[in-house]
């Protein structure tokens, strides 16, 4: 293990090896038909993993009040494109979300890759910022991510992770935080996945230092989780 300027650099093979967390069968949580309380939450997980991420999460919104039938975890295929395939995707899990619970809007929370899908949907589809109240990013490559390169000649979402690639362009061209959705980003000093750090950062959100914590552990923080709760009430 490497230590440069006081951050621990892990080796590149380890790095992808255990990037994103393991890999597991997709799939999406089927909204339920009915009438919502409040603005439905749709979880979006990172590269490489599945729904099942949002476990802890979830359980704290449930606590906070949230019901079943308002919070939803949209599965999918990793290592897919993000503007060919996954965002189209994501634009009908949130049309069937709205159109079962009633809701007009939406509220986005993703991790990892999970921002470049959800920001592409919200800044291009035709209704996008119309059907999302606010859109949050924990540890998202927003501005790429150099330990993508370690995947990328294979894989396509790496490639869209990957500092200068077509996505990355496309979305930071213009406003970075387009139409009246509230934004929010969540990063770590210590994550050893996005590099460099102020990656994640967007103009414009709310831009939220997390401390020192491993990339995946934005996902189990106590702190994290009660900021994004509270971010999502305003």
């Amino acid at each position: 293990m490497l230590r440069l300027r006081g951050r621990i650099v892990v080796p590149l093979i380890a790095v992808v090896a255990s990037l994103f967390l393991p890999a597991a069968p997709v799939r999406a949580d089927t909204p339920v038909v009915g009438s919502s309380a409040r603005v439905p939450v749709v979880f979006v997980h990172g590269y490489n993993a599945d729904p099942g991420v949002w476990g802890g999460l979830r359980a704290d919104f449930e606590a906070d009040g949230y019901t079943d039938g308002e919070l939803f975890s949209f599965g999918y295929d990793t290592h897919r494109s993000v503007n060919e395939v996954l965002a189209g995707e994501l634009a009908a899990y949130v049309e069937e979300v709205k159109r079962r619970t009633g809701a007009a809007r939406v509220d986005l929370v993703a991790h990892s890759f999970g921002s470049l899908l959800t920001r592409w949907y919200v800044k291009f589809d035709a209704a996008g910022q119309s059907s999302v109240a606010h859109w949050i990013s924990l540890a998202g490559p927003n501005h790429g991510t150099s330990t993508a390169w370690a995947c990328a000649l294979w894989d396509q979402a790496c490639r869209d992770m990957t500092p200068g690639s077509y996505v990355q362009k496309k979305l930071a061209e213009g406003d970075e935080t387009p139409g009246a959705v509230r934004y929010a980003t969540w990063w770590s000093n210590c994550d050893e996945v996005v590099n460099p750090d102020g990656s994640v950062p967007l103009a414009g959100a709310v831009n939220n230092g997390a401390g020192c914590l491993d990339h995946n552990a934005l996902l189990g923080d106590d702190a994290v989780s009660q900021g994004v709760r509270a971010f999502l009430r305003s």
